[in-house]
């Protein structure tokens, strides 16, 4: 059996059982079926190569595996005038911020609620790939006004 083939066999496998599970749950997950395969596709990456590769061999993996999944990917997209840049934009509707450091740190919630805020999206994946066991975190966008704004910001 082709590897490739083999790999999207198991992405659909993953996100099948995903949705499923979270059958009673699925009304209150925000695109459920694309950010499950995109977790599944973020933990064949971390298998591959491992903890210890730099933040670019992780996303130019990412993007051949979204690339054999037929999955519409951006990468590097800069967002308006600010200089700031979206390591992928999945599909027109999630954002997956790939970082390569010891721990997550709240700058890094910021900088993707920031994406979120300036792109008026409402879902973020941020996933650490330099952790022993990878567990991307789902970043939902803060409404403006929200009464819990200011506790989200100290994430």
């Amino acid at each position: 059996m082709n590897i490739r083939k083999y790999e999207l066999e198991t992405y659909e496998l993953l996100r099948i059982r995903l949705v499923l599970k979270n059958n009673r749950t699925s009304s209150k997950v925000i695109y459920p079926e694309l950010s499950y395969t995109i977790t599944g596709i973020c933990f064949a990456v971390h298998k591959e190569l491992g903890r210890f590769a730099r933040e670019k061999q992780y996303c130019d993996l990412l993007e051949t595996k979204f690339q054999d999944a037929h999955i519409l990917s951006q990468r590097e997209l800069s967002i308006g005038n600010s200089g700031n840049i979206i390591d992928f934009l999945i599909d027109s509707k999630i954002i997956l911020e790939a970082k390569a450091k010891r721990t997550l740190l709240s700058e890094d919630y910021r900088q993707i609620q920031n994406y979120l805020q300036a792109t008026n999206l409402r879902l973020g994946l941020l996933v650490n790939f330099h952790a022993e066991h990878i567990m991307p975190k789902r970043i939902v966008r803060i409404e403006q006004g929200a009464p819990d704004t200011k506790i989200a910001s100290r994430v």
